[in-house]
């Protein structure tokens, strides 16, 4: 009689959380468009009063994800009892919004409001400041979002590092002691091959995107390529905006968004592969976890992983353009209808130390995420403070990438991440690289003829293989769970190493 009180018990509470995931699900979707809508289409005249709409809806569901009856249903089916009784998927979720509670209960709705509100105000500062070269005008919101997240910190608590509390809001289960050996390698590695890469006496050119490119062709091009590598335009949309991002509103309505310059092609045809890579992989989630906790990626780290494989892995490799480059010279003849593919292979993957990180080659692009990583943790950590960071920037840019920028808008001003609170975030660009490379190793493993398949223009088999391990599996399983079941091991910067040395090694004949 007990053991079926028990029961009706755990099946009442795991009905009543449900219901409620769902809710809090549906404004989080809700959130999610009015956040794209604001970046990509509202007039810049009505974004403060669209800011507070906002923070009223998102303070909404914060109440209901850190709400009494959540604490309960918690509570309830985290029971030994209960745990035997849930499924994997009703484990999942639980998990999900358990590390949730746990970490935010403590911290006040009105806090949580104000931040919101905060933030969607700091966007449209760093816009002006971006476009003015004026950090100072950026400062005072960027200030009050660092204090923010230091008394955030202390709510959430740590045990060695305070940047480690911001990890497991974007990367489950990662600390500072994780992943310091991790970027020590990668950072000491990628140092040393652009050492190398510098004096070796094979240049590329990369002079024949230096000419103006016409913007709605790369627009018709975009649109081309975007469905023959795996994003479905029926579930989708391509937009326009000052920093590319994705946006999922939920599996069958998921936005993504680029920018075109004139004189750089590159921008947009591998900034529209990478969030293609988010797209894709939000579009084949298992319709199931809709509307749930899990309906989304596994965290930030394996969201970039995807990305980065897509743009990078597939979309730099040699196979990649055998196939679409002889499109590409239909749609810019006069660009590149005398320019041979070795000679365009090696242009799109030349090596040159830069200032905008989303322009930056393979190899430089994590000496990038570096300076930014290090200087989160010193800022966190009280060890600088904002008024210095465009100096320290430079520094760190000069001392990493031997360059100096000439202003703060190609400086310290060309991210929008601190804007919108995303502490933390910068990492997760890195770890996918990180990633990317271990999921290539083993994906040519079980599909040795995996670029061959790019060379026909076959990206079926690509997706097939992502979905089935990772792409179905939303946020069933943690990171670490996820990168194991997998590739059969835990994240290894060797892969990484290697593909780098072995592809740059080809690129400039070292």
């Amino acid at each position: 009689m007990e053991q079926k009180v028990m029961n009706q018990t755990i099946v009442s509470a795991l009905d009543k959380f449900r219901e409620l995931d769902e809710k809090i699900s549906h404004f989080n979707s809700i959130s999610g468009l009015l956040s794209w809508d604001q970046k990509v289409i509202a007039p810049k005249k009505g974004r403060s009063n669209f800011a507070n709409a906002s923070g009223t809806l998102r303070t909404e569901a914060f109440k209901l994800t850190v709400s009494d009856e959540m604490g309960e249903l918690l509570s309830t089916l985290s029971t030994p009892e209960a745990e035997a009784y849930l499924d994997e998927v009703a484990k999942a979720q639980v998990r999900e919004r358990k590390e949730f509670y746990n970490r935010s209960k403590r911290i006040p709705a009105e806090m949580i409001k104000d931040f919101s509100v905060l933030t969607s105000q700091a966007n449209d500062a760093w816009e002006d400041a971006r476009e003015n070269d004026d950090f100072e005008k950026f400062r005072p919101y960027l200030e009050k979002i660092v204090e923010f997240k230091r008394k955030a910190i202390e709510i959430y608590g740590y045990e060695n590092h305070p940047y480690d509390a911001l990890f497991s809001e974007y990367e489950p289960g990662l600390t500072v002691e994780k992943l310091d050996p991790l970027f020590v390698k990668l950072r000491e590695s990628s140092a040393d091959l652009l050492r190398r890469i510098q004096r070796s006496a094979y240049k590329p050119s990369a002079e024949i995107f230096g000419q103006p490119f016409s913007v709605e062709k790369q627009k018709e091009f975009n649109r081309y390529i975007l469905p023959l590598i795996g994003f479905d335009m029926e579930a989708g949309r391509l937009d326009e905006t000052v920093h590319p991002f994705a946006q999922t509103v939920n599996t069958g309505d998921v936005r993504i968004t680029t920018r075109y310059l004139e004189k750089n092609v590159r921008s947009a045809i591998f900034g529209t592969i990478h969030e293609a890579g988010h797209g894709i992989y939000e579009q084949n989630i298992n319709p199931e976890y809709q509307d749930t906790v899990i309906q989304e990626g596994a965290s930030f780290g394996i969201h970039e992983s995807q990305s980065r494989f897509l743009e990078n892995m597939v979309g730099r490799s040699e196979e990649f353009w055998k196939y679409f480059y002889p499109t590409l010279q239909e749609y810019f003849p006069e660009q590149l209808g005398r320019v041979e593919l070795d000679e365009f292979y090696r242009a799109v993957n030349a090596v040159e130390p830069s200032f905008i990180r989303v322009e930056a080659d393979e190899l430089t692009y994590n000496l990038h995420i570096m300076v930014r990583y290090e200087i989160e943790k010193a800022l966190i950590a009280g060890e600088i403070e904002v008024r210095d960071l465009p100096a320290i920037w430079n520094e760190k840019m000069n001392e990493y990438l031997g360059i100096t920028p000439a202003s703060n808008s190609e400086g310290v001003l060309q991210d929008i991440h601190w804007s919108f609170g995303g502490f933390g975030y910068f990492p997760s660009y890195s770890l996918g690289n990180l990633y990317a490379a271990q999921i290539l190793h083993k994906i040519q493993q079980d599909v040795p003829n995996f670029y061959d398949s790019i060379e026909k223009g076959n990206f079926s088999v690509i997706q097939q293989w992502l979905k089935e391990n990772i792409h179905q599996y939303g946020m069933l399983y943690t990171p670490n769970e996820l990168i194991v079941k997998a590739t059969g091991e835990e994240l290894n910067a060797n892969y990484l190493v290697q593909y780098l040395e072995n592809k740059y090694s080809r690129v400039y004949k070292l």
